[in-house]
């Protein structure tokens, strides 16, 4: 058990990046990542908080400073021994070394943990044994080991394993760690601009998305949360997940128990601006994520197939004839992958004010859907999910990209 003193010091931990902006001086950030290569997100994540980033259009220098990085495995191209060169910071052979910069304490003032990609196995249902929860937990054995704890990014879901996620997360709530976690699609540019006004009544909702279940489908499940977090309320949880696939998707939509989603997932299909003929004809080999919310909210989240373009969005509110939509991201045309712009713009701020952007709470329960999802898959049925009663409040203002 720890002592209180120790507690208070980590309660005061995400304070010291004010006082460090206020001095002039940059955070120090440690990098955590699986490897270091030409498009991994170390690459989109890291790269930005190198290099700057072009929120809104507008090119930003970075506001902090990598000096340290540790990598898991390293690739062919591994791009690490180049930009440690580049840019000065060390390269260390262990996450404990990266944290303390190889000494006896924690020497950083933020962290960013990025387990995506990298060679690592994956189980029959097609998920990616990424080992993040092994990874995080020796992040944590630093705070712990201290009695403190630094504003800390942990990318896309916490785990593919709902019993890891929540260990990972249950620990950190127990060290104090000031922390967001999730997706870059929540914070990408939105056309038209829609941000559902806090304490709206919502009836159903539906989002479009692409490519592989387990990575993109996560990327789909955050799109759609980041919206029904606002609704009236705020979040439950979720009740029940069913995964549906191929043709039995049709069949469901045309069914009694699905064709309340069909009018919302051809709005949102009309948003993509890659949309190639009727939503029926763009399906191939097409996945349905069902979701029923504890206070009776209904949503669907529609994998297309295994190729496409970006994420869109559309919902009813209750009472409401029509259909509120958006399309997350820009056109074919626009700067290639804009929505980490907005991700590291939310890193930033996170590691100046000590405080995240939005709440973790929010990826908590979407990596814990697409793991009952995934378990819906084995099992061929619906799976109710009791464990998801995750329930926490958007924050009023929440940053996406307007440019």
């Amino acid at each position: 058990m720890m002592q209180r003193r120790e507690f208070a010091k980590l309660a005061g931990a995400a304070s010291a990046a004010p006082f460090l902006a206020a001095a002039g001086k940059k955070p120090r950030v440690a990098a955590i990542v699986t490897e270091y290569r030409h498009y991994s997100h170390a690459d989109v994540i890291v790269g930005r908080l190198l290099g700057g980033n072009s929120a809104n259009g507008t090119h930003h220098a970075p506001r902090t400073q990598v000096v340290s990085l540790y990598t898991d495995q390293s690739p062919q191209q591994d791009m690490a021994p180049d930009l440690a060169a580049r840019f000065g910071f060390r390269r260390f052979p262990t996450i404990r070394e990266a944290l303390t910069l190889g000494g006896a304490k924690l020497a950083v003032d933020a962290v960013c943990f990025v387990g995506e990609h990298g060679n690592y196995p994956w189980n029959d249902l097609g998920q990616h044994l990424y080992p993040r929860y092994e990874l995080f937990n020796q992040i944590l054995d630093v705070y712990e080991s201290g009695g403190r704890a630094v504003p800390t990014f942990f990318d896309k879901h916490l785990s593919y394993s709902w019993q890891k996620a929540k260990g990972i997360y249950d620990r950190a709530a127990k060290l104090k760690v000031p922390w967001m976690a999730g997706s870059s699609i929540p914070v990408t540019i939105r056309t038209p601009l829609l941000e559902i006004p806090l304490e709206t009544p919502l009836e159903a909702a539906a989002g479009l998305g692409y490519g592989p279940h387990d990575a993109y489908g996560f990327h789909l499940l955050e799109s759609i949360q980041c919206m029904l977090e606002r609704r009236a309320g705020g979040e439950t949880g979720i009740a029940q997940v069913e995964w549906i696939e191929n043709d039995a998707v049709m069949n469901w939509l045309a069914s009694e128990n699905g064709k309340w989603a069909l009018p919302l997932l051809e709005e949102a299909h009309a948003r993509n601006a890659s949309r190639k003929g009727p939503l029926q004809q763009a399906a191939n080999k097409p996945v349905l994520f069902s979701l029923r919310y504890k206070d009776g909210l209904k949503a669907v989240g529609l994998i297309l197939g295994p190729s496409g373009a970006d994420w869109s969005f559309a919902c009813r509110r209750k009472g409401a004839s029509s259909i509120d939509s958006t399309f997350f991201g820009l056109s074919p045309k626009g700067r290639p992958l804009p929505h980490f712009d907005g991700m590291v713009h939310c890193i930033e701020d996170m590691f100046v004010s000590g405080k995240p952007a939005y709440p973790v709470e929010r990826t908590l329960l979407t990596t814990g859907a697409l793991a009952f999802l995934f378990e819906s898959k084995k099992q061929r049925s619906a799976v109710d999910t009791p464990d998801l009663s995750v329930v926490y409040r958007a924050a009023k203002n929440t940053f996406f990209q307007r440019a």
